[in-house]
């Protein structure tokens, strides 16, 4: 099976789906079987994502890419900063 990538937003949506079918009366398993996620990817996206708007969920994610990309800058200027030192002891 193709692997599906979804938006924040795809997955508040979905959660809230999840919520009125679960309150319903559905299955943890009947609700993943109608939305086509596995369970693991339920139980995931609740821990991540609960009780978000999906404003809220999109800033998320934008934000956590923005640090990934931040924390790369910090580590590359770190080794930038530890080989200039080396060079400035004269031990290379």
């Amino acid at each position: 099976m193709k692997r599906k990538r979804h938006s924040p937003e795809q997955i508040v949506g979905k959660l809230r789906e999840a919520d009125a079918m679960l309150a319903g009366g559905a299955t943890i398993a009947q609700v993943c079987q109608k939305l086509e996620i596995a369970e693991a990817t339920f139980h995931r996206w609740r821990e991540q994502y609960g009780g978000m708007k999906a404003q809220e969920a999109k800033r998320l994610k934008e934000l956590e890419i923005q640090n990934a990309r931040l924390k790369k800058l910090v580590a590359d200027l770190a080794l930038d900063n530890s080989m200039l030192k080396e060079l400035a002891k004269g031990n290379f």
